[in-house]
């Protein structure tokens, strides 16, 4: 993973190029104040302030020059803001002029990760530091920007090497980290507590076989929040097989896992006051002899029977046990995350993660947390219409809906059947991928919906230091 701690440092007046902020209705303003050579030289190289354009600003000594950036607002700073120059910035030290970076030092350091773990030659350059005398928001900065490379490198890894037991393994550095208690269910304690988890995994080879990872932490005697995540390690369809296209980023689909493993150690690694249940639903939807097939009917932990109309609709099957068994902790809050659905990425297209709730202040703070972290959500409907949609004539539910209309939604009412009664719940279908790069967020495994989740566990529980 890419090492985040000395990207940001304390600004004690070392030496550093200065970036100065401008924005289209700064701009005409800073140029009157620069030097007759500064405004040559930017008009020479057809300098303007458009989204992330930058330009060297030369000096009399050559290693003192500055860099000018444009922003949207100099008063108000994004997180992707410096994201382009924490990218492509030559290896030293820089310092904003006469302003903090704010909510840009994530960006800074977001930009500067690297997936190199199977390369001959890595591509990674030397550090870009930025300094800061806001020494408060360092260590909860890098503890962001670490969970979000955690997605990443997850998501990145190819399913040889991330498959049930490499998920185990990335649960127990955590528990082990932070004091929380490893629990590991497989084999015929799967089978008989967890049947729709063992049921998706049977067909795997012996080194990929599903269990239910679960990781407990914090005193009892704190509001129970659970999550939940989704740990497809590979997903071929099933005996319902996906074409090679739709097969191609199947890895991605522990994006889930990968998202409530980081969370849970941002609550640990914080102290967040809560009694933490982490639940990781992890298995590879292969194809064998022993697969599960179209009309089967499967008993789940609740004890709901689902029959089967599409092996490629697995994801809601290992999730539903996975809350069943949160839900029987009674916690006050339940949060979920799963690569869940095509039918949300149709809707919403790769940025934006489906946001499913049973409440509507939940989704409020969900939403708002979003747009302060610059992690958005788009609230779906839980519409019980399409709950129809669900219903088969011999079992209670059907885990592929009827109708080609409303995907998205009809599994969010599957998962709801699982969830508690009194319990508070939401749901993200994220796509746990970029197709496309952009400042700060490379092309590949991306953490969507995390900071999100993060902002809103910290404004509901952590009244520490506050009145």
């Amino acid at each position: 993973m890419t090492d985040y701690s000395d990207l940001i440092q304390p600004d004690k007046g070392q030496d550093a190029h200065t970036i100065h902020l401008v924005d289209q209705k700064s701009y005409d303003g800073w140029l009157k104040e620069r030097s007759p050579r500064e405004r040559a030289h930017l008009a020479a190289v057809g300098f303007k302030p458009d989204a992330y354009v930058h330009a060297i600003l030369p000096a009399d000594d050559p290693d003192r020059w500055a860099v000018v950036t444009s922003v949207a607002n100099v008063d108000s700073l994004s997180a992707w803001c410096l994201a382009k120059l924490g990218q492509i910035l030559p290896e030293g030290r820089y310092r904003l002029h006469d302003r903090q970076p704010g909510a840009a030092l994530f960006g800074w350091m977001s930009a500067q990760y690297r997936f190199d773990t199977y390369r001959s030659k890595p591509t990674s350059k030397g550090p870009r530091v930025l300094l800061t005398t806001d020494v408060g928001a360092i260590a909860p900065m890098v503890a962001e920007a670490r969970a979000v490379a955690l997605v990443r490198d997850m998501v990145n890894t190819p399913a040889a090497d991330m498959g049930p037991a490499a998920i185990e393994k990335e649960a127990a550095r955590i528990a082990k980290a932070h004091g929380g208690t490893l629990t590991v269910t497989k084999g015929e304690a799967l089978e008989q507590g967890y049947p729709m988890i063992h049921a998706v995994g049977r067909a795997a080879a012996k080194h990929h076989a599903p269990r239910l990872v679960e990781i407990a932490w914090g005193k009892e005697d704190h509001p129970r929040v659970a999550l939940v995540g989704k740990g497809i390690s590979f997903d071929s369809g099933g005996l319902d097989i996906k074409p090679a296209s739709g097969m191609r980023l199947m890895k991605k689909d522990m994006g889930g896992a990968a998202h409530v493993l980081a969370l849970a150690e941002l609550v640990m690694a914080s102290g967040l006051p809560v009694r933490l249940h982490c639940l990781v639903a992890a298995a590879e939807n292969a194809i064998s002899s022993d697969a599960f097939r179209p009309g089967d009917v499967l008993k789940s932990r609740k004890g709901l029977t689902v029959e089967i109309g599409n092996t490629d609709a697995e994801g809601r099957l290992v999730l539903g046990d996975a809350l069943a068994k949160a839900g029987e902790a009674k916690p006050e809050l339940i949060v979920d995350f799963a690569t869940l659905t095509g039918a949300a990425r149709v809707a919403l297209g790769p940025d934006l993660p489906a946001l499913f709730a049973n409440d509507d202040a939940l989704a409020e703070a969900m939403l708002a947390a979003g747009i302060e972290r610059d992690d958005p959500l788009w609230r779906m409907p839980l519409w019980d219409g399409y709950a129809e949609y669900l219903e088969t004539d011999v079992a209670d539910l059907g885990n592929a809906g009827s109708s080609p209309f409303a995907g998205t939604i009809t599994a969010a009412l599957f998962l709801k059947r699982f969830v508690p009664d009194g319990a508070l719940w939401a749901h993200l279908d994220t796509f746990a991928w970029r197709p496309a790069a952009k400042p700060g967020r490379p092309k590949g495994g991306a953490a969507l919906g995390l900071r999100a989740a993060w902002a809103m566990l910290q404004r509901r529980y952590d009244r520490r230091g506050k009145a």
